[in-house]
């Protein structure tokens, strides 16, 4: 597998046999940094990690990453550049490239860290966009090959509002890898028409199957895996609240919904989780609408189902080897 010098944008830009490899790639490291076995790989590279939208698992893995591998990093929160303010993405892409050997992006539009790598010649890394989140979904399926052996075949639900980047991005990877993905959703919170007649021509090819399910039960019988994230996205207003507690409800992972999964199924998260009262907007919100959790209950988030942390640590070991592997360190 020859990855030097590509951009990590999507998981659409790269083939099942790639995305296995990158996952093989991460459970290497990941033993090793388990033995304490150095792999500074990219010793003396220096990264730059773009991020308009703050983060506590994708700035933790890149930079955690960065070190393994022997590398600096910078970090530029938002106030931190100019970036689309007194300078352009083309030309903070060129200046990036003449100082740092590799650029992470997060942040808003996918035409961003687009743009970013048709001017960088230095690797771009997607950290999440507000269409795609590709280094999450190759964290989750290090995750279920741990718990199951396998991807292919694999019955995947994603219970909640599948219209943005994790819904888009699971999709993808599981029509890539030949995963039997399923939306339990109202079908307004569907993924776009379009993107789901890409994934459905990759499916045929790899075996997987597409399913858009409005009955919450039917979505998750046979499940082996019931992912979901939150139903508010960061950035978006208060007033969508309510309007997305009143569609979704229905859709909330419980104990009920993971009773009609296989007995063997695991709960999932990208996290940040609105599982108790525990944080600010949490409370907030809670309180405002009368509920002690949303997307998912406490109960089943600290089930013995639920591997949510060991998903977060995947973070960094499959960061770690899209980095090590387009820097050709590997």
């Amino acid at each position: 597998m020859n990855l030097k010098n590509r951009d990590f944008l999507k998981l659409l830009d790269y083939t099942p046999e790639e995305i296995e490899g990158l996952i093989d790639l991460a459970a290497e490291l990941k033993a090793k940094k388990k033995a304490g076995i150095p792999h500074k790989y990219c010793d003396g590279k220096n990264i730059a990690l773009i991020f308009e939208k703050t983060s506590t698992r994708t700035r933790c893995s890149f930079e955690v990453a960065a070190r393994d591998l022997g590398m600096g990093c910078t970090y530029l929160d938002p106030t931190g550049s100019q970036i689309g303010k007194k300078e352009s993405i083309a030309d903070t892409a060129r200046v990036l490239s003449g100082i740092y050997d590799g650029i992470e992006y997060r942040g808003f539009g996918q035409e961003i860290v687009e743009e970013l790598a048709k001017y960088a010649s230095v690797p771009v890394w997607n950290g999440l966009t507000n269409e795609f989140h590709p280094t999450q979904i190759l964290a989750d399926f290090l995750t279920i090959r741990e718990k199951f052996g396998k991807l292919k075949g694999i019955n995947f639900v994603y219970m909640g509002d599948a219209r943005f980047n994790m819904g888009n991005s699971l999709m993808v990877g599981c029509a890539k890898m030949g995963m039997n993905f399923t939306a339990g959703a109202p079908k307004e919170f569907f993924p776009n028409a379009a993107l789901i007649a890409e994934c459905e021509a990759i499916a045929r090819e790899t075996g997987a199957t597409l399913r858009f399910c409005e009955d919450p039960a039917e979505a998750v019988k046979d499940a082996d895996v019931i992912y979901t994230d939150v139903w508010v996205s960061m950035g978006e207003p208060v007033e969508v609240w309510k309007e997305r507690i009143e569609a979704l409800s229905p859709y909330q992972v419980n104990s009920r919904l993971m009773a009609k999964a296989k007995p063997t199924a695991i709960f999932m998260h990208c996290l940040p989780a609105y599982h108790d009262l525990k944080t600010a907007v949490g409370k907030e919100m809670g309180e405002r609408f009368q509920r002690d959790a949303m997307e998912v209950t406490d109960q089943v988030f600290e089930s013995e189902q639920s591997v949510v942390f060991q998903e977060a640590e995947n973070r960094m070991h499959t960061i770690k080897a899209v980095m090590a592997a387009t820097l050709g360190a590997i």
